[in-house]
């Protein structure tokens, strides 16, 4: 949950959360973000695109978030 931080403070803390799940062997992360102005959003999802250990992201489901949410799926999953 990086709601509320700022950019680089957020992308320093979702690389460490997706090393972390990677080495832990977990198929997938959920990131919230939240949906204020979308920028948070697209600095990460920005992040995720380039990132070697994701394979692909997605919004998170309508239920569970939906687009204040980015579900990134990770590599080798």
């Amino acid at each position: 949950d990086v709601r509320g931080h700022r950019a680089d403070e957020a992308l320093e803390s979702c690389d460490r959360y997706i090393e972390d799940a990677y080495q832990a062997g977990l198929p997938f992360v959920r990131i919230i973000h939240g949906k204020r102005t979308g920028a948070l959003r697209a600095a990460i999802r920005d992040a995720l695109a380039d990132h070697p250990l994701v394979r692909r992201y997605e919004s998170g489901p309508a239920d569970a978030g939906g687009d204040g949410v980015t579900v990134a799926v990770l590599a080798g999953s």
